[in-house]
């Protein structure tokens, strides 16, 4: 990209790639030095600023996402779609009468603006009792054909949500298979590399062995200098996000959520070096002590980067559950990390992953359907299985329904197997949330006290889950939800 630009300088659009570019490899200055350059010389300025602070969204830096929306509205003659995307920007960081500012000044513009609608519907719900207000306004525009497929099938995830929570649940499910309809012919490119991938994942899983994962986990005093480091893995909806914040509001603790800069930068480079298609573990095993200092440093650095101060002595916890595939990477690049595995009911965990509005990509492909999204689960919690005994004293199971019964109960374990000392504070983790950033899906969950509403919700949608039940027999055993 920065090749391109430099042979073609007055291009807007390179310019405003190779921002969200830099900004997904946290050179946030860099970005902004592109974002300026083509609003400078762009013909319609109002639209390069609103794509900048889409881009900067896009690489989760709300703050300059924020500074280029309030520059585009400024402009003359600017679409309704750019007051609707900051007020989505609002409603994601809670700040919700300014979210409802600018959707009304949205639909002041176009009174049928669908991406401003959403929004209000959104808040509508959050509201609490609003929920037939909410309804009213997604299904005016749900099934408009000149509506982006994006904001169409956003529109019937939110609907489902909305149903759910009237207990209309064959209405909700229904909505929920329209969304997926929508995105289904978005998703066949991406399909096609997730089944390469489980592959290459299931082929790992069947050569894991003992001796390999002690050998790894014996070289830690190779790898200097020893790292303050835990995984925060599991299934997606497994209660990941609040075992994130609990711990996060502990002023020991510094926490990075849903990145990837384990993939890109740790894992990565190991991969680059082989041969397209080397297994695994063949790239692991033989990886020589430099490569693997490399990727320590590289993991660091850009750890640093992207929370955008130094993590010093605090302990980094990297919550990703999709890591959980990459285990056995992670314990061979950080031999001496710690491992947290959070646990829910599968049944509950699919449906929540079936209903959860995610973007293309690998992971939203696989929930398409019931019986992908149970395939998935167990592809996953099968590799877990796997390494279970390997890692005997390296890990800590931490159960979803124990944390919303009795929450000081799991922090202190939790705590403890960290090596952490208690700190009250972890038990006001939801003002803590309402005060930073949070990147998760889950972003308005997580800013309410504890809730048990979710648990058992799979009862709801029995009979649209009976026919994958089966499947996941093994895994309610194994994990003791019988």
């Amino acid at each position: 990209m920065e090749r391109a630009s430099r042979l073609d300088p007055a291009n807007v659009g390179i310019l405003l790639d190779l921002g969200r570019w830099q900004g997904l490899r946290y050179n946030y200055s860099a970005a902004d030095q592109c974002f300026e350059k083509a609003a400078r010389i762009a013909p319609n300025k109002a639209e390069a600023l609103a794509i900048a602070g889409m881009n900067s969204r896009d690489f989760s830096n709300f703050e300059m996402a924020e500074r280029y929306y309030l520059r585009a509205l400024e402009q003359k003659n600017v679409a309704p779609r750019i007051f609707a995307w900051l007020a989505e920007l609002y409603e994601r960081l809670r700040r919700l009468d300014e979210a409802a500012g600018m959707v009304e000044r949205a639909l002041h513009l176009n009174s049928n603006c669908a991406p401003a609608l959403l929004v209000k519907a959104r808040l509508e719900r959050q509201a609490g009792g609003r929920l037939e207000e909410a309804e009213r306004l997604i299904r005016s525009f749900v099934t408009n054909s000149n509506a982006d497929a994006w904001i169409q099938a956003q529109a019937c995830y939110e609907l489902g949500m909305i149903l759910d929570r009237q207990g209309k649940y064959d209405d909700a499910i229904a909505a929920f298979a329209q969304a997926k309809a929508i995105m289904h012919p978005q998703m066949e490119r991406v399909i096609v590399e997730l089944q390469i991938v489980r592959r290459r994942i299931k082929d790992m899983q069947a050569n894991l062995s003992a001796d390999l994962t002690k050998r790894w986990l014996d070289n830690a005093p190779a790898l200097l200098p020893p790292r303050r480091l835990t995984l925060l893995g599991g299934h997606p909806r497994s209660g990941t996000t609040l075992l994130e914040q609990v711990l996060d509001s502990h002023p020991d603790i510094i926490s990075m959520e849903e990145t990837e800069v384990f993939h890109d930068d740790a894992y990565m480079p190991l991969v680059n070096r082989m041969p397209e298609g080397t297994p695994i573990l063949s790239i692991l095993e033989p990886a020589p002590a430099d490569a693997l200092q490399r990727s320590r440093a590289n993991y660091f650095r850009s750890a640093e980067l992207l929370l955008g101060q130094p993590i010093g002595d605090r302990l980094l916890i990297d919550k990703n559950p999709s890591l959980t595939f990459l285990i056995p990477p992670f314990i061979r690049i950080f031999p001496e990390t710690k491992l947290l595995i959070a646990l829910r009911d599968p049944r509950d965990v699919v449906l929540s992953c079936f209903m959860q509005p995610i973007r293309t990509g690998q992971g939203s492909a696989a929930y398409l359907r019931i019986q992908s999204t149970v395939e998935e689960y167990a592809a996953m919690m099968s590799l877990w299985q796997t390494l279970r005994p390997m890692l005997e004293g390296r890990y800590l199971e931490v159960r979803y329904e124990d944390m919303v019964e009795d929450l000081e109960s799991v922090a202190r374990r939790t705590l403890e197997f960290l090596g952490v000392p208690w700190d009250a504070r972890v038990l006001g983790f939801d003002e803590h949330a309402r005060q930073k950033v949070v990147r998760s899906p889950t972003y308005a969950d997580v800013t309410q006290p504890v809730y048990k509403r979710a648990v058992g919700r799979w009862r709801n949608y029995q009979k649209y889950l009976e026919p994958q039940l089966a499947k996941l027999e093994p895994f309610v055993k194994a994990f003791g939800y019988e």
